[in-house]
């Protein structure tokens, strides 16, 4: 098909203009769909436990600023029986940047925060402060958690309000199991998510 273009000088751009025919992206199959949405309220945890399986090949989780009950980390896990245990094996990575309000910068690889065939929690951030004005957002993605033939690579990304400036953190690893990974839960390393709101979405 040829393509034809209009330049600008040969146009009123002060008219109106109506364009017929049919446009169309060839190539680009892409579709998110919100599944659920949980709420905090002085929660201890937060768990998804239904619509993570073969429907969607990635699952995106929006965390939208959640606000800790102590000066701690939210992490999470998956679980290959319906959420009755949260104990799968991680292989992990954690690194940091951050940028206080008094202009001290720092770039870290902090190897306390990643996994090796752990089964803790996983971390998403470096610390989320008390204050009232402090608060965590980020996403994290899950691909292809019904594969029960590959392990389960994840990505993530995490901005909050640490020691009065931005700390951003990156997080990557893979839950190192051919079982499908049928739920998720997050919780703080210690205390509650006093307020926030986790989305999960699927997308194709």
């Amino acid at each position: 098909m040829a393509l034809s273009k209009i330049q600008p000088a040969s146009m009123d751009l002060t008219a109106n203009y109506a364009f017929t025919g049919t446009n169309s992206v060839v190539g680009i199959d892409y579709a998110e769909k919100k599944l659920s949405t949980l709420t905090a309220s002085s929660s201890g945890t937060l768990s998804f436990t239904s619509n993570i399986d073969s429907t969607y090949n990635i699952y995106k989780f929006r965390f939208i600023n959640i606000h800790p009950s102590a000066y701690e980390e939210l992490g999470f896990q998956g679980s290959t029986d319906s959420g009755s245990n949260y104990n799968t094996q991680i292989t992990s990575s954690f690194f940091q940047a951050s940028h206080t309000e008094g202009g001290s910068t720092g770039l870290s690889y902090l190897t306390n925060y990643d996994q090796a065939n752990g089964t803790n929690f996983q971390r998403l951030n470096y610390s989320t402060y008390t204050d009232n004005d402090s608060n965590l957002c980020g996403e994290l993605f899950i691909f292809d958690p019904s594969s029960t033939t590959f392990v389960k690579h994840f990505i993530a990304t995490t901005q909050e309000h640490f020691n009065n400036g931005s700390s951003n953190s990156y997080i990557s690893g893979y839950f190192n199991t051919t079982s499908a990974i049928d739920a998720v839960q997050f919780k703080m390393e210690s205390g509650n998510i006093d307020s926030g709101t986790i989305e999960m979405y699927g997308i194709n």
